[in-house]
């Protein structure tokens, strides 16, 4: 095994094992509790190009049976956890299949052992994969019946337009679920999920050696091989401005999804880009954005912007939630809003704000094991280093007027906005 113990704040331990699994380990005392953050690299970007939506499906079948030496069932699986009040939360983004829940010391290896069969051997059961069918299906109903849902994903398809993974709906569709099997499911499973793709984090009140030996113990005899890599193809960001309105006449609310691409998460310009936003749609109550058109105008009840840079480009997301009669208004604020940004730009004391916000906002973040193990598994994923809590500070002090003003004008603009509208609204 490779040890890379390196002295940060955070202090995390980190293990390569043979196998090309990682793990992370930090010791935490405050409480005699542990939590396992468990992610492979197999996110919504591996779904099958014919069946979108299908690491979301596995997700609700994978913790539902295990094979194995020693096979459990769904309710095997259910009273294991409910005895020890523990609660495993499974999610899906665009490039992780996540695990984690937080137990007691005294039970951390038992638990790591129970998700290590999840994780590795799913049995993956036909009628419980039928009663989560089943669950998706409402789920799809009741998206397609929610106004922020359609419009965001509706931005998305637009600024990622196919075969880009980033535009596909996570969940997929009512015809892919519908026909989705056991057996492909599993064959998806067997060809995603390997040691090479998995990082491990533990926080809590353990020692990185016994956790070391633990995930050894649960995961070093684990072979498979190496996932193919998913293709992502590059985006061009839109050069003309693009509105698509959703009637939904029985809505009484309407969500305004207005949308760029902008950075990655490892592009030099995510510092400014991550300020710039703040100070727009962040800062206090959410930011110019909220400020003008919820607060001062009245006319929202809730405005504000998103930053989500990842492995590729990613968008910067303003969503808006107002009456039918006030949504022609309510566009017009984010275009003269993003016309200010532009041309005008952000002052100063906006950037010396919302600096100091996020640098004294981040030990508040790391005060739970939970919070510790989601930000090391961040700084895995994007690999920023094992020192990057230390380093923040700095790269945010490091950003200049100019820099976030560049940004702002390279990324924004109002004859470039793609606007979705999803409603009572037909014009």
């Amino acid at each position: 095994m490779v040890r890379s113990p390196l002295t940060t704040s955070l202090s995390p331990t980190r293990v390569a094992l043979p196998n090309g699994a990682v793990l992370l380990a930090r010791r935490t005392r405050t409480t005699p509790a542990v939590t396992i953050n468990i992610a492979m690299r197999a996110g919504s970007i591996c779904d099958p190009l014919d069946a979108p939506g299908s690491m979301y499906l596995l997700s609700k079948t994978i913790d539902r049976g295990t094979l194995g030496a020693t096979p459990r069932s769904a309710d095997d699986i259910a009273e294991a956890l409910d005895s020890r009040g523990i609660s495993l939360g499974i999610t899906v983004t665009r490039h992780l299949f996540s695990f984690i829940c937080t137990c007691l010391a005294d039970d951390f290896a038992d638990v790591m052992a129970l998700i290590g069969g999840i994780v590795r051997t799913p049995s993956i059961p036909e009628d419980e994969l039928e009663t989560r069918k089943g669950e998706v299906l409402t789920q799809l109903r009741q998206d397609e019946d929610n106004p922020g849902v359609r419009a965001t994903e509706t931005l998305m398809e637009l600024l990622y337009p196919p075969p880009h993974p980033y535009g596909r709906r996570s969940k997929g569709t009512a015809d892919v679920v519908e026909h989705a099997t056991r057996d492909r499911l599993a064959a998806l499973h067997a060809a995603r999920f390997a040691p090479s793709g998995m990082s491990v984090v533990i926080v809590g009140d353990v020692e990185p050696l016994r956790a070391e030996a633990v995930t050894a113990d649960v995961f070093g005899d684990w072979t498979a091989p190496a996932p193919a890599a998913a293709g992502v193809p590059p985006v061009a960001p839109a050069t003309t401005r693009r509105r698509v309105v959703i009637p939904m006449m029985n809505k009484a609310q309407a969500d305004v999804a207005y949308g760029f691409t902008t950075v990655a998460r490892r592009d030099p310009e995510y510092y400014a880009c991550w300020l710039m936003n703040h100070v727009f749609g962040q800062y206090s109550m959410s930011g110019r954005l909220g400020d003008s058109i919820r607060e001062r105008q009245g006319m929202a009840y809730y405005a504000y912007s998103t930053l989500d840079a990842n492995v590729m480009p990613g968008p910067l997301t303003i969503r808006a939630g107002v009456s039918g009669a006030n949504i022609d208004r309510a566009v017009a604020s984010i275009d003269e809003e993003i016309r200010k940004l532009t041309s005008e730009g952000v002052t100063q004391k906006e950037l010396d704000d919302s600096r100091r916000f996020l640098i004294y906002a981040m030990p508040r973040a790391l005060e739970t094991n939970a919070g510790i193990a989601n930000y090391l598994q961040t700084a895995e994923f994007f690999q920023l280093g094992l020192d990057y809590d230390e380093r923040v500070p700095d790269l945010l002090r490091s950003v200049t007027l100019d820099q976030a003003n560049a940004v702002a004008k390279k990324y924004l603009g109002v004859d470039r906005a793609t606007v979705v509208i999803a409603g009572p609204y037909s014009a």
